[in-house]
C-alpha cells in the first residue's frame, strides 16, 4: 500500500497516546498522509485498544496499517511524532514543564535512536522548544530533522480570532505569532494581511469602528488560550494534532510551506543555539531555511525577549547535555 506522493511507503510513529497523540493519530486516518502508522505508550493496553478502535474506523476512513508497536518500528518511520510526557496542569505554565519532561525525553530519544531511525522528529510536548532543543542534542540528528510544533498553533488561533472579528474566511486572515509558544510569544502586528491588504489598511477602509482595545484583546485571547481551555476542559488537543497534521503533510508531500515552527537559529534575527517559533519552509527535508520577516522596533525587541527567557529555563537541558 502506496500514498500518491511517491513510490516509497511512508510511515509515522507516534509516542505518546494521551489526548494529543489519539487526536494526531484520529486526524492521520482522515486525511491520506501516510501508508502506516505505528502507537508507542509505556502504556502498551491503550496504545493497543487505540489501534484497535482506529481500525475499526478504516472502512469509513483512508487505508493504513495501524497497529500498536515499540520503539524498533521507528527503524523503518520517516517520521517520529513525540507527544508523550507530563501535561499542563491548571494553573502551570508551559516552562514549569521543563525538568520533568527533559528526563522522559532523553529516555525516548535514546530508544528511537537505538533503532536506527533516520527520519525527522516532530515535537509537539511542552515546553515545545526547549524539548525540540533537546531533542537535536540528544538525537545528535542535523538541525533540518528536529521540528517543534512552535507557534503553528498560536498563529491559527490568531488568524481565526481576527476572521471571527472581521467577519471574513480565516484562509484569507495572514498573521504570525512569533516566539516561545508560551507566555511571551509576540504577534507580528506590522506584517498582518487580510488578502494582500495590510491589516491596518483594511481595517481604517472596511472596519471603522475596530479599537486598538479589541485587537489588543484578541491578542491576550491568543496568548491565553491554552489557560482558558486546560480551565474548562482539561488539556488542549484537537487543534494542535491537526497543526502537527498540516506540518506531516508538508514534510511528506514535499511542500516547501512556510510555517511558524520552532526550528534552531543560527543567526537569523539575531539570534543563536536556541529552538524558537519562527516562519521556516518545511519540505520533505524537515527545514530547508528560515524566513527573516521584517520586524518593527518593537516587534525585534520582544521577539529578543521571548529569546532571553528560553535561554535562562533551559539550564536542566543543559545539564543533562554536559
Amino acid at each position: 500500500m502506496q500514498t500518491q506522493y511517491g513510490n516509497k511507503t511512508t510511515r509515522v510513529a507516534v509516542i505518546g497516546t494521551g489526548f494529543v497523540g489519539s487526536s494526531y493519530a484520529f486526524a492521520l486516518i482522515n486525511q491520506n498522509v501516510a501508508d502506516e502508522m505505528v502507537l508507542i505508550d509505556l502504556n502498551k493496553a491503550k496504545a493497543e485498544g487505540d489501534a484497535m478502535d482506529l481500525n475499526h474506523g478504516l472502512p469509513f476512513g483512508s487505508p493504513m496499517k495501524i497497529w500498536a508497536g515499540d520503539y524498533q518500528d521507528c527503524s523503518e518511520a520517516d517520521i517520529v511524532v513525540i507527544t508523550a510526557g507530563a501535561n499542563q496542569k491548571p494553573g502551570e505554565t508551559r516552562l514549569d514543564l521543563i525538568e520533568k519532561n527533559a528526563v522522559i525525553f532523553k529516555s525516548i530519544v535514546d530508544e528511537v535512536m537505538g533503532s536506527g531511525f533516520n527520519g525527522i522528529f516532530i515535537v509537539a510536548t511542552n515546553p515545545v522548544d526547549i524539548l525540540s532543543y533537546a531533542t537535536w542534542k540528544f538525537s545528535g540528528l542535523p538541525m533540518e530533522r528536529v521540528i517543534g510544533s512552535g507557534t503553528i498553533l498560536d498563529s491559527a488561533r490568531f488568524r481565526f480570532l481576527l476572521s471571527d472579528y472581521l467577519n471574513l474566511d480565516v484562509r484569507n486572515i495572514h498573521a504570525y505569532i512569533l516566539g516561545e509558544h508560551g507566555d511571551t510569544e509576540l504577534p507580528v502586528w506590522s506584517q498582518a494581511r487580510v488578502g494582500l491588504e495590510p491589516l491596518d489598511r483594511y481595517i481604517e477602509k472596511y472596519k471603522p469602528d475596530a479599537s486598538q482595545e479589541d485587537l489588543d484583546q484578541i491578542f491576550v485571547n491568543v496568548r491565553d488560550a491554552a489557560y482558558d481551555i486546560i480551565e474548562r476542559k482539561g488539556a488542549t488537543h484537537y487543534a494542535i494534532a491537526l497543526g502537527l497534521i498540516r506540518l506531516t503533510k508538508a514534510i511528506l508531500r514535499n511542500e516547501n510551506s512556510i510555517l511558524t515552527v520552532s526550528t534552531l537559529l543560527e543567526g537569523e534575527y539575531g539570534l543563536r543555539d536556541l529552538y524558537i517559533g519562527v516562519p521556516a519552509v518545511v519540505n520533505k527535508n524537515g527545514i530547508e531555511r528560515v524566513v527573516e520577516i521584517d520586524l518593527n522596533k518593537e516587534e525585534m525587541q520582544q521577539l529578543q525577549e521571548s529569546a532571553s527567557t528560553l535561554k535562562k529555563a533551559m539550564q536542566p537541558v543543559h545539564d543533562m547535555i554536559k
